[in-house]
């Protein structure tokens, strides 16, 4: 698995090299060639910070999240920080797999992650500022009625899944394995976001249980009436089946003061932020608190903006 996705990335970054771009320069974001392979790398010389500059990571490529338009629903939480703080937004933009961390925020590329997960150890993370999880996706005209993992339409259906992500905990616990269509999509830099959503519409899945944001903003575009259903948590029954997730956002270790001035905007903002959510149909729960407890999750325990 580590060669293939190594492979797939070092392929991927020939043919979409990471740029570095301005709120106002957004056209010509994919041919601006202004990342220099060393900086960030030890011993070599980092970045020198503007003072008066936002400067956020995030995935050219990767709606609903972010793109090199700024179409995203995190390209808009990021735009209402740097204006409520007075300061000019940039980006630093990377393709969203291993080393993304290292190669971003790590190595002084850009500042501030919009989204992660709270308490991610990799980085200083806010206090969570809104709270998602995995959905089913149906057809409404199909005359399903799922809402549960014991819903009996789920045994007569077949369903999209994405390999190793929590969905897989609870179907395999249920024995309903043997009814998913596996799709790798993390793997596979040639296909949407929307891959699973586009194959519900299309009839090619009967259902598809993807990570909410994904689910929810797919959904809405979609000209054909889909359900979106939230799926219960599974976490109790078994912890790698965890469904439901905090999201923070998140600036380099040790970086106290950076957060405390972004966490206040996101406090007096919230109700602005969970209007951008809306406003793009990112299914949202109140944030729960949670204590850390146990081993780290693996990676396929996570959740996926790159699924």
């Amino acid at each position: 698995m580590l060669i293939n996705l190594r492979s797939i990335f070092l392929v991927s970054l020939l043919m979409l090299s990471p740029v570095a771009v301005h709120a106002d320069d957004s056209e010509q974001a994919l041919d601006a060639m202004e990342v220099n392979p060393d900086v960030g790398r030890r011993g070599e010389p980092k970045r020198v910070e503007d003072p008066n500059e936002f400067k956020v990571c995030a995935d050219a490529d990767n709606m609903p999240f972010s793109n090199s338009k700024q179409e995203g629903f995190e390209n808009k939480i990021a735009e209402l920080i740097a204006q409520d703080l007075g300061k000019k937004l940039s980006y630093q933009f990377w393709i969203d797999r291993f080393g993304y961390i290292r190669n971003t925020l790590n190595a002084g590329r850009c500042d501030v992650m919009i989204g992660t997960v709270a308490g991610n150890d990799a980085m200083l993370t806010s206090k969570p500022y809104y709270r998602s999880g995995y959905v089913f996706v149906y057809r409404k005209d199909s005359g399903l009625n799922i809402t549960d993992w014991d819903s009996p339409d789920l045994r007569k259906v077949t369903i999209g899944v994405i390999g190793q992500t929590p969905p897989t905990r609870p179907l395999s616990d249920k024995d309903l394995l043997s009814n998913t269509k596996p799709y790798r999509l993390w793997r596979d830099l040639t296909k949407p976001p929307s891959w699973l959503v586009d194959d519900v519409v299309k009839g090619e899945i009967d259902v598809a249980i993807v990570w909410g944001p994904i689910g929810g903003y797919f959904a809405k575009k979609s000209e054909v009436p889909l359900v979106v259903v939230p799926a219960p948590e599974y976490e109790t029954t078994n912890i790698h089946g965890k469904e439901q997730w905090n999201i923070a956002l998140g600036v380099r270790k040790g970086e106290k003061e950076r957060l405390a001035m972004i966490q206040d905007v996101l406090d007096r903002r919230h109700d602005d932020i969970i209007k951008i959510l809306d406003e793009y149909g990112i299914p949202h729960l109140p944030v729960v608190e949670e204590k850390k407890k146990g081993p780290p999750a693996a990676r396929g325990d996570v959740i996926p903006k790159a699924e």
